[in-house]
C-alpha cells in the first residue's frame, strides 16, 4: 500500500511526539536508541517492530525537514569507549507537523467509528 503524498504514518507522528517530549524535558537532542526506549515505554513496543524501521522513519522526517540531525562529538565517543551517534532534534516545521496531526487524530478516530457504525460519543 503506497502512503498520501505528505502525509505521517503513526510511527513518524509518535517521534515527532517524542521528540517534543525531548524537549519538554530540557534534553532537546536525542539519538535512535534513546528514541527506541521513549516509543517501546509510551506506545508498549506496538508502533516500533524493528529499529531498522525507526532509522528509515528517522531519515523520511529528516528529508521532509521536520527533523535535523548532526553526529555526535567525536571527543564524547571516544571519552566514553563507544561509537559516535547520529543526534537528532525537532525543527519549527516538525513542531507545527506534530500539531497538526495531534489536532487531526481525534476527528481521523471519529470517522473510523462512523465508518464502523459506532456513534461518537
Amino acid at each position: 500500500m503506497r502512503r498520501k503524498a505528505n502525509t505521517l504514518v503513526s510511527l513518524e507522528v509518535a517521534i515527532l511526539g517524542g521528540s517534543v517530549e525531548f524537549v519538554r524535558s530540557g534534553e532537546g537532542e536525542f539519538h535512535g536508541y534513546a528514541m527506541a526506549r521513549t516509543l517501546r515505554d509510551e506506545a508498549g513496543a506496538k508502533a516500533l517492530t524493528g529499529h531498522g524501521t525507526l532509522y528509515r522513519a528517522l531519515e523520511r522526517l529528516e528529508k521532509l525537514g521536520f527533523l535535523a540531525s548532526r553526529w555526535e562529538d567525536p571527543a564524547v565517543a571516544a571519552g566514553e569507549q563507544r561509537p559516535m551517534r547520529r543526534l537528532y532534534h525537532i525543527t519549527a516545521a516538525g513542531q507545527q507537523a506534530w500539531e497538526a496531526a495531534a489536532e487531526a487524530a481525534p476527528a481521523e478516530a471519529r470517522g473510523r467509528a462512523l465508518k464502523k457504525g459506532l456513534a461518537p460519543s
